[in-house]
């Protein structure tokens, strides 16, 4: 069964919601500074058709039913910061995989933890997961203490997994489970609307 749609999940100053080809302009700022894209999979874009063709890509895969690939789009002025991808949906399992980045200009504010929680909120929510992952490479600080401070576990270090944009990098496993969630007390900022 292919995931359901959402149509937003609302934090206190961000909605996420699924990208469309209205944000690639603002993703083009987003993706186009190689401080943000330097642990992402993808190379720096340069130009609106790298946007159009990542769209691509992302629509394939929701289309797949077992990804969403949301954007982080600000309440005070509607502009698109990041993106934030729910992927690699296990149905049988009940668990899914998560991945972000964030425009180089909000980093610091919190965006992306409130963008994380919510997400996670929505995960052991509405979509009853059991476990939420992420794979971080270990020199990406920034994303490791973030995900600890929503509360996910360092499950442990994989050497050498990945090779990508001319070096082979480990990888730290975070994982993040339904009990452990409920159990923790969560800030009530956010709902979803699937």
């Amino acid at each position: 069964m292919p995931l359901p749609p959402i149509s937003s999940i609302e934090g206190t100053r961000l909605s996420l919601v699924p990208v469309a080809a209205e944000h690639l302009d603002d993703l083009l700022v987003v993706n186009g500074d190689e401080q943000v894209t330097r642990f992402v999979p993808y190379a720096t874009w340069t130009c609106r058709e790298d946007g159009e063709r990542w769209l691509a890509r992302m629509t394939a895969l929701v289309e797949g039913g077992t990804a969403h690939q949301l954007v982080l789009r600000r309440k005070l002025d509607a502009r698109v910061v990041g993106t934030l991808l729910l992927f690699k949906f296990d149905e049988q399992s009940r668990r899914i995989e998560l991945g972000y980045a964030l425009g180089r200009s909000c980093w610091g504010l919190g965006l992306m933890q409130e963008a994380v929680t919510a997400a996670c909120r929505h995960a052991f929510g509405a979509m009853e997961l059991r476990r939420v992952e992420a794979e971080v490479n270990p020199v990406n600080e920034a994303s490791c203490s973030l995900l600890t401070r929503v509360g996910f576990v360092l499950e442990g270090t994989l050497r050498q997994r990945w090779t990508a944009k001319g070096s082979t990098y480990d990888t730290n496993i975070y994982g993040l489970l339904a009990d452990e969630w409920r159990a923790a007390v969560s800030p009530p900022n956010s709902r979803s609307h699937v």
